[in-house]
């Protein structure tokens, strides 16, 4: 029995994710009536107008495998003009981007493994990174505390993300064993919920900040490629994107941290640190360098690196996962 209150389902549901329109339409004299439907901007995974385009074109591209369902006729999508475009015969989409010349920062630290030294312009261009995250953090998202929750669910949930990276690791290996995974997991969404509280550290970010999407002429003449998951986030998603890899190549090299790495590293993170003076962020890398360090460690992403190689990462991941400020100089004792 209903207790009295619950008259309708117009009453009783308050929210919903789309917006229907009834368009009656005249077709060769025939009347006929559709609905066209949009989706709210907003929560639930709906902030970005490329989340609501993925729903509509699956929608599109799945109803009418269903019996019994609606049947969708198109999907499409409105222009800057105001002009509508059909979409319905889409199959995948690209991207065209400029070209631009220049060499992966990657090999600069292959040519840094092989040498085993610094020299001025590998200072100068590591400078020239943390000045340039310096510069892309100082754009604060005032009034976009949901966008930073959102870019924290998704650090913890996305495909692309921690389980998302733990899922793609097969079964049976000794440094990376189910109970491993499991603890991982379960720290992470222990740190998701203390950098929920932290919304107001929203800044622009690029999101894939690490040494294959930067492309050096000559100098420090730098571009960046293929910014990710989203334009607003935490400024320690890029720091730790980039300087794990520091601690990739030392690993690689010498099995520990170490010069001339072990330098780089420091200079990075001294020179933001200097000029931000944003020591919060040391409170909230944590799970970030849990992440970078999936992928790194990952045998599908790094398929050559040695075992130990990949059981020091894993240390590294529980071990910082594991205290609440992140000390540069006791980064040697974590792995």
């Amino acid at each position: 029995m209903a207790s009295g209150k619950e008259r309708s389902g117009e009453e009783l549901k308050g929210f919903g994710y789309g917006v229907p329109y009834l368009i009656e339409v005249s077709v060769n004299g025939e009347v006929r009536r559709v609905v066209l439907e949009t989706i709210r901007p907003g929560g639930f995974g709906h902030e970005h107008f490329s989340d609501r385009a993925q729903i509509l074109l699956w929608q599109h591209s799945a109803f009418n495998k269903l019996p019994r369902h609606v049947r969708s006729i198109d999907v499409g999508a409105f222009t800057a003009d105001g002009m509508l475009k059909s979409l319905g015969d889409c199959r995948e989409f690209f991207i065209l981007t400029e070209f631009v010349e220049g060499k992966p920062y990657y090999l600069d630290l292959e040519a840094m493994k092989s040498r085993g030294g610094l020299t001025s312009l590998d200072v100068e261009r590591c400078l020239a990174l943390s000045d340039y995250l310096v510069e892309v953090h100082s754009v604060r998202g005032v009034g976009l505390e949901s966008l930073y929750i959102r870019r924290v669910r998704d650090l913890v949930g996305h495909g692309e993300c921690i389980m998302g990276l733990i899922d793609s690791y097969p079964p049976g290996l000794d440094y990376a064993d189910e109970k491993t995974l499991m603890e991982i997991e379960r720290r992470c969404v222990e740190w998701r919920w203390r950098l929920k509280k932290k919304a107001y550290r929203c800044a622009r970010v690029h999101g894939d900040f690490h040494p294959w999407n930067i492309l050096f002429r000559e100098g420090t003449d730098f571009t960046v490629l293929d910014r990710s998951r989203g334009e607003w986030g935490e400024p320690a998603d890029d720091l730790a994107a980039m300087t794990i890899n520091y601690l990739f190549y030392s690993l690689q090299a010498y099995g520990e941290l170490r010069d001339p790495f072990k330098r780089l590293f420091e200079l990075f993170w001294e020179n933001y640190l200097s000029k931000t003076e944003d020591e919060e962020i040391l409170t909230v890398i944590q799970p970030f360098y849990a992440w970078r360090g999936l992928v790194i460690a990952s045998p599908i992403w790094y398929p050559k690196l040695t075992k130990e190689t990949r059981t020091k990462i894993f240390n590294f991941i529980i071990n910082v996962l594991s205290i609440e400020m992140f000390e540069i100089e006791t980064l040697r004792s974590l792995i």
